[in-house]
């Protein structure tokens, strides 16, 4: 079940590609995977070699699809390189804790090509990296001398209308989030604009909303200490006038639900194409079920763990809004129906995340698929296990 693929350098990987007939990227699906095989395939599209794009859920999912082949284009010359990990003798990317948007953007470069910092920029924000940290400055100062991003108060939301974004987001968890009505009355008094005419909405107009929202989120009956630090990083956004979405932070999560929802929308929009609105639409979709399942979810606090159980919901969404607005525990695990997720503030779930697949398979005899990156893991299992089962082997293994 351990993935044992062969991890590329971005330069061998760019020569591989270089001189390939026929390039597949099998990506995980996430905002950062996506950000990156998009980035890649545009680099292809300039260079007119032909290439698929596929996302897979899981590391089988990944494996399969890597080491299938396909009759009519496997011939001398194709490439499959990997974005995440999967089981498979195939290049990999992105499969260590280095985002695989910055893997990405050196073959990109290394291909002759310059990739697109907006792209990047959100690809690393979905990866958990602050626009311009790091490695990334370089992408942050390319999009700030080609005017594509300026700095504003307000919230990281992908939408020019505040309350559908602030309302819809996950990176956000108020009293009034996923209900636009209630959203709106909220803000109302503060910034009249956002109601009336979100398009006359000022710098003054987003810093009140901005101000208003965090009072709201650490207020809240059940936030939590850790409530104030993670509102602080949807704040102050990186805008990009120009972008197909309001902001750095608001693009990354639409890459993020389309990836795991609609992952075909979501590979459209990392390639260029006119997908914005159908995957505005899945954001919007992926943010409302995930705040109605927390409504009527049930919780469970362990010594390290904190667990939640819906019904129904996006359980990766709901797992990392818990950890940051409403776990009293570093791990969350949120339980659904045959889905899992686990998320974290500042612990590696990857080693668990495995095991713990690796650990539910022998116990229930029952396929586990399971994928993991950096902070946060997934799991997909027969629906018949009992939940009980799923928070006792996490509990045993975190």
């Amino acid at each position: 079940m351990s993935t044992d693929g062969r991890t590329a350098e971005p330069p061998s990987a760019a020569r591989a590609i270089e001189s390939a007939g026929f390039v597949r990227l099998v990506a995980r699906a996430d905002g950062d995977a996506l950000a990156a095989s998009g980035l890649v395939a545009r680099a292809l599209a300039d260079r007119a070699t032909p290439f698929q794009v596929t996302i897979g859920r899981t590391v089988a999912e990944r494996t399969d699809r890597a080491a299938a082949s396909d009759p009519e284009t496997d011939r001398s010359g194709d490439v499959t390189l990997v974005v995440g990990t999967a089981d498979a003798d195939r290049p990999q990317i992105g499969a260590t804790d280095r985002p695989a948007t910055l893997d990405a953007c050196e073959i990109v470069r290394d291909l002759g090509a310059t990739p697109d910092p907006v792209l990047a920029l959100a690809g690393l924000t979905a990866a958990g990296t602050d626009p311009g940290a790091g490695e990334s400055e370089w992408l942050l100062e390319a999009a700030r001398d080609r005017d594509l991003v300026e700095r504003r108060p307000g919230l990281v939301v992908p939408t020019r209308d505040p309350i559908d974004g602030i309302a819809h987001s996950t990176r956000v968890r108020a009293p009034w989030s996923g209900d636009p009505s209630a959203t709106r009355k909220a803000l109302a008094a503060v910034a009249p604009a956002a109601v009336d005419d979100p398009d006359a909405l000022d710098a003054d107009g987003h810093r009140a909303i901005g101000s208003a929202v965090a009072l709201d989120v650490v207020g809240a009956d059940d936030a939590t200490a850790t409530a104030a630090e993670t509102i602080q990083r949807a704040l102050r956004p990186y805008a990009t006038p120009d972008g197909p979405f309001a902001t750095i932070g608001g693009y990354a999560d639409v890459l993020a639900a389309t990836a795991r929802t609609e992952p075909g929308t979501g590979a459209a929009l990392a390639m260029g194409h006119d997908a914005a609105d159908a995957a505005r639409s899945a954001w919007c979709d992926y943010g409302r079920r995930a705040h109605a399942a927390l409504a009527d979810a049930s919780t469970g606090r362990y010594d390290g763990l904190f667990v939640v159980g819906v019904a129904d919901g996006p359980v990766e969404a709901i797992a990392r809004v818990v950890a940051g607005y409403r776990s009293l525990e570093p791990v969350v695990l949120a339980v659904g129906n045959g889905e899992a997720a686990l998320a974290a503030h500042d612990e590696s779930l990857g080693a668990t995340v495995e095991a713990v697949a690796r650990e539910l398979a022998g116990e229930t005899d029952r396929t586990v698929e399971y994928d993991a990156a950096r902070r946060r893991g997934f799991l997909r299992y027969d629906a018949a296990v009992d939940e009980s089962t799923i928070v006792e082997t996490v509990r045993a293994l975190q």
